[in-house]
């Protein structure tokens, strides 16, 4: 079963990240600290796949998340030869991104978003590991990413590899995600968890103050501030997450607009910047400043519209990566009550939530997954009352 308020956090996450890289607005990245968020909602994810499967669990996180990597490089890494990209062997990082793939001047901006797969792949390999520590000594190691990272920014390690650091960075929030599954968030009373919240956002905050980036007051420019910052985030937003989030469906369009970005994330984070790269100079020809209200406004649609060509496009490949049958739109009309005696199953969600088929459970339409109470014979399956669920290249924009 799928909690709507984890989906609908995801969903804010994504559109954050897009008008983020539209504006510049570093604002958003205090407001709403996207990409810790979604690293924090995966790691959830991939306990609870461990939980399911486990070590195969890796190798299916892996299938649902390449493909849609592979249709990007099938189009952009031939364009890249022919616009000044040498072929080397490294170009074959394209298709297994552990380190940095090679870019020509327009790909290495196009395609930056490629860092997010990278540590994504790294951290799902960490993951049996880093989970059966984690089961076991809890609080050291949802402390060491943290304490790798300030040993790194005070100048300990001055020559961290790019990985390192976003293992400091990033893999804090992907163990808090570990905490939020196994209810360890859930579990801490709000005497302790505020003040902790409240403790971690005033260390970030401080650092954030005292070490401006280029940009002024944004996240991606101050990693321990960024860390810190995310950490007393997630604790609230993600370590107090409601049971459910029944008010999401009520909306139509709002239930259909969630279920489809979750759906469809990978499309979307992959495709939205090379519609950035693309549309800047075109839209500064006809007067369109990118300081002008109206002209970023515009520009904002313009990329949700082509993102949604995309969708369309190309979308169907998350479904056939994750074993589903391919939408043109995901979360449509429900599909025909199940003849007489037959199993229903749920149908996972981005990337990698349900891990699969689920006996004795149906799936409607929103992503949400419902129990199935058991059928006698000749009879039909009938869903019971909805329950909730718990579950590069690099630049300076994220």
């Amino acid at each position: 079963m799928r909690n709507r308020y984890l989906d609908l956090l995801r969903f804010l996450a994504i559109i954050r990240v897009v008008v983020y890289h539209v504006t510049g607005w570093g604002t958003l990245t205090l407001l709403f600290p996207a990409m810790s968020v979604m690293f924090a909602l995966a790691g959830s994810l991939m306990a609870a796949s461990l939980d399911r499967s486990g070590a195969p669990a890796v190798g299916r996180r892996l299938r649902r998340l390449l493909p849609s990597l592979w249709v990007v490089a099938a189009i952009f890494v031939p364009a890249m030869l022919l616009t000044g990209l040498p072929l080397t062997p490294k170009v074959l990082l394209w298709a297994f991104p552990v380190t940095d793939p090679p870019a020509n001047y327009w790909g290495a901006l196009a395609l930056s978003p490629i860092w997010y797969l990278r540590d994504y792949l790294w951290f799902v390999f960490a993951s049996p590991l880093a989970l059966w520590l984690f089961r076991r000594a809890p609080w050291p190691t949802l402390l060491a990413p943290y304490a790798l990272l300030a040993a790194i920014e005070v100048g300990m390690l001055p020559n961290a590899p790019a990985v390192l650091r976003d293992f400091g960075l990033y893999f804090g929030a992907w163990l808090l995600g570990f905490a939020h599954h196994d209810g360890l968030l859930r579990r801490m009373a709000n005497r302790v968890l505020v003040p902790t919240a409240l403790a971690l956002g005033a260390a970030g905050a401080a650092w954030i103050v005292t070490h401006p980036g280029p940009r002024g007051y944004d996240l991606n420019d101050m990693p321990l501030g960024n860390a810190l910052w995310s950490a007393a985030f997630i604790l609230v937003a993600i370590g107090r997450a409601p049971a459910s989030a029944a008010w999401v469906d009520r909306n139509a369009l709002l239930g259909r607009a969630v279920t489809v970005l979750n759906r469809r994330a990978l499309t979307c984070y992959l495709w939205h910047m090379p519609f950035v790269v693309a549309l800047t100079p075109l839209v500064d020809v006809v007067g369109w400043s990118h300081q002008d209200p109206v002209g970023l406004a515009i520009r904002v649609a313009l990329v949700f519209a082509l993102v949604g060509v995309a969708i369309a496009l190309v979308g169907w490949v998350e479904d056939v990566a994750a074993r589903r049958p391919p939408e043109l739109l995901p979360g449509g009309r429900p599909r025909p009550a199940a003849r007489p005696g037959a199993a229903t199953a749920a149908r996972p969600g981005w990337p990698g939530d349900a891990g699969g088929a689920v006996p004795g459970r149906a799936a409607p339409a929103g992503g949400s997954v419902v129990p199935v109470s058991p059928a006698p014979a000749g009879r039909a399956v009938v869903p019971a009352p909805r329950a909730a669920e718990e579950h590069t290249l690099r630049i300076s924009v994220r």
